[in-house]
């Protein structure tokens, strides 16, 4: 599953579900053995994470969206995604 981004031990990652179980735009998250699944709304679809590291996760989200969205669109078609610049 390609990783889009690392920032203070979180890792996300997204990839192309052709009829996976979820049916929206999302990314996966993983923290410290904890995973979530987060729709590129905010909308936590599966899992959870700390609270600390869902902050983190929600305002790069928020910084972000533009990249996530254009990422999503590069993988559903089959293209190669890009890198999303760290939490800093």
């Amino acid at each position: 599953m390609p990783v889009l981004c690392m920032f203070y031990g979180i890792i996300v990652r997204m990839y192309k579900e052709i009829g996976g179980k979820h049916n929206m735009p999302h990314i996966h998250v993983e923290y410290s053995g904890q995973e979530a699944v987060i729709a590129l709304d905010g909308t936590v679809l599966e899992g959870k994470l700390p609270k600390a590291q869902m902050k983190l996760v929600d305002a790069w989200m928020e910084i972000h969206k533009d990249d996530l969205a254009a990422n999503w669109t590069l993988l559903s078609n089959g293209e190669q995604f890009f890198r999303i610049d760290p939490l800093k």
